[in-house]
């Protein structure tokens, strides 16, 4: 389990600051949600993070001791003061999830007789497609590292292979050599909640990444160890420390465009169904258990089977 303290604007939240009942409260949820979702520990955080946020808020603004006593009117309040704090849409989006979960557990173990979000509504979100990268742009950053150069040899193979499998980037940095089978030239990913799932790799990839395991991860690694990607320092890489190497590539490519590792499983995504993908296949290869999460892809689709019928129709 993550440690039992968060951030949230910037500052450290120590659960110690709140009633020993309301650690209590946050600590019981999670470990309902970690039993019975196997949620991951990035993901867990984020739970911890907003529940102890909104707890403290509780604290100060409404001396309350327990997230249980929370009422409609106080939630209105910690949106409103979310809102003055100048915390994004999207943000508080993901806010109101973790509290919808929490309160709806507690209203199944009749541990609250009124749902104090039942009849809060979520904010609104736009719907636009995330930012991609032309299919010109990924070339040049896949060629932006120094391949002569066993960490330049590690970006390369890691970039590869998130373009190529359309790869979560903390699904990446959590890579075993185990889950990789150069062979069948599939690698098997363990996706969130713990789902599984095998993605072909290609032979772009497949060429980098058996190079990069012949003459770059030995240089790496400072003993025995199983990631794949190990950092400078011989262990498993954070997403933050892949971020800023992507970055760096980014700037050495001469791209501007703001750039994070989620592009790249955008332009994934993207490249595909311009190339004639099907969106259900794409649903499985990026890991969505809902197609819904991949529909915000659908106008790409829509777009090209227009494009289609327009180049092949004969009254088109």
């Amino acid at each position: 389990m993550p440690e039992r303290s968060s951030r949230t604007n910037g500052s450290r939240i120590d659960a110690n600051q709140l009633p020993e009942m309301m650690q209590q409260e946050v600590e019981l949820y999670l470990d309902t949600l970690w039993m019975e979702k196997g949620l991951s520990e990035n993901s867990l955080s984020s739970y911890r993070r907003d529940l102890l946020s909104f707890s403290l808020w509780l604290h100060s603004e409404k001396s309350s001791d327990s997230l249980l006593s929370a009422t409609p009117e106080w939630v209105q309040g910690h949106l409103a003061w979310r809102l003055e704090q100048g915390l994004s849409a999207r943000s508080t989006a993901r806010f109101m999830s973790c509290l919808r979960g929490f309160y709806n557990l507690q209203q199944r173990e009749n541990r609250v007789s009124e749902n104090p979000i039942a009849l809060i509504e979520n904010p609104k979100l736009p719907k636009g497609l995330p930012k991609s990268l032309s299919e010109e742009d990924v070339d040049h950053l896949l060629a932006a590292p120094d391949v002569e150069d066993a960490v330049g040899l590690r970006d390369r193979a890691m970039l590869e292979l998130l373009y190529a499998c359309g790869l979560r980037v903390s699904e990446l940095v959590g890579l075993s050599e185990s889950q990789v089978n150069l062979r069948q030239g599939v690698i098997r990913v363990f996706g969130k909640g713990s789902k599984e799932r095998l993605v072909p790799m290609g032979d772009a990839a497949i060429h980098w990444l058996q190079r990069y395991i012949d003459e770059g991860r030995g240089l790496l690694l400072k003993g025995p160890c199983d990631v794949l990607f190990p950092s400078n320092r011989g262990q498993q890489m954070t997403r933050q420390t892949f971020w800023h190497r992507i970055k760096h590539w980014a700037k050495v490519a001469c791209i501007d465009k703001p750039l994070s590792p989620h592009t790249l499983r955008h332009a994934f995504a993207t490249h595909l169904l311009n190339n004639g993908a099907d969106l259900r296949v794409v649903q499985l290869l990026l890991g969505h258990s809902d197609l819904s999460t991949t529909q915000i892809y659908t106008h790409i689709a829509k777009e090209r089977m227009k494009a289609l019928h327009e180049q092949h129709h004969p009254r088109a």
